[in-house]
């Protein structure tokens, strides 16, 4: 056989067996391609992935935009965290399995959105989310219970959603339903417990009012003399409230809590108040 020949079929051979090598190394890497299983085990839940359209209200409700901080609490496969970037958000997911903190990351370049979106490997519980300006979650109710006083300690105005599980005696401002599946919404309220005095025209007001999560009951006296509080709610640090006077006419407080002070303006007239908790 001529050299030339001989050269031919070696070059051949070479070419054939680094087309192996390389048909070898994909067959392994799609072998170790990581796919989530539903149902798969966590640290503290099962793996169940939310629908889109879930995903889709969750954000809605919460009015997530542009100018938000969002976290995903169990951020599994990245959906929620890529939905939210997609709104124009900065968002974080918190995910305990590494393996599915890859995926998302992945699916985070696939979307074209790995700027905004980030994911940490990380425990739920050891992790700081007060930054968060919106918070969403798919977990447990005993878990949304053990992260519920964290949340109410969260800066008054930030917005909660939770797909299915609520969070017992903090009723949700609003529930819908899809497809048989609940999205819960809470906005975390100020701190307004207590006992408050009331700098306004015509003389101070004494109010005090117990608290529960958002809602509110009040009682109050205006020159010694008992007067009845009505409608007294809170949404975030905003608060508002009716005192229905001797005359039987209500004046109608609405305000912003801050601390231990509180300050707004009332009706009629838009005169201007101010109150300071003791």
């Amino acid at each position: 056989m001529k050299p030339f020949a001989l050269a031919r079929i070696a070059a051949a051979i070479a070419v054939l067996a680094l087309s192996a090598g390389v048909h070898a190394q994909a067959q392994k890497a799609a072998k170790s391609e990581f796919k989530p299983q539903v149902g798969q085990a966590g640290k503290d839940v099962i793996w169940v992935p939310t629908p889109d359209e879930v995903v889709d209200r969750m954000l809605t409700l919460t009015k997530l935009g542009p100018n938000d901080f969002h976290m995903d609490l169990g951020s599994g496969d990245g959906r929620t965290v890529i939905a939210a970037a997609k709104k124009g958000a900065r968002s974080l997911g918190i995910e305990y399995n590494p393996d599915m903190v890859a995926l998302a990351q992945k699916n985070a370049r696939d979307a074209g959105v790995s700027a905004r979106a980030e994911f940490r490997k990380a425990d739920i519980f050891a992790t700081d989310f007060s930054r968060a300006t919106v918070i969403t979650l798919y977990l447990l109710p005993e878990l949304n219970l053990r992260l519920r006083p964290t949340i109410l300690a969260m800066k008054p105005g930030t917005r909660v959603a939770s797909h299915q599980f609520n969070m017992a005696e903090w009723e949700a401002d609003q529930t819908d339903l899809i497809d048989g599946r609940s999205v819960h919404y809470w906005m975390v309220p100020a701190k307004a417990d207590g006992h408050w005095t009331v700098q306004q025209s015509g003389g101070a007001l004494d109010i005090t009012f117990q608290q529960s999560f958002q809602k509110l009951a009040g009682t109050a006296k205006a020159g010694g003399r008992n007067v009845e509080v009505k409608g007294a709610k809170l949404t975030g640090d905003a608060i508002s409230f009716a005192v229905v006077g001797d005359d039987g006419k209500p004046r109608e407080y609405s305000g912003r809590v801050s601390g231990k002070s509180m300050e707004g303006t009332v009706k009629p007239g838009d005169a201007k108040w101010s109150a300071t908790l003791h």
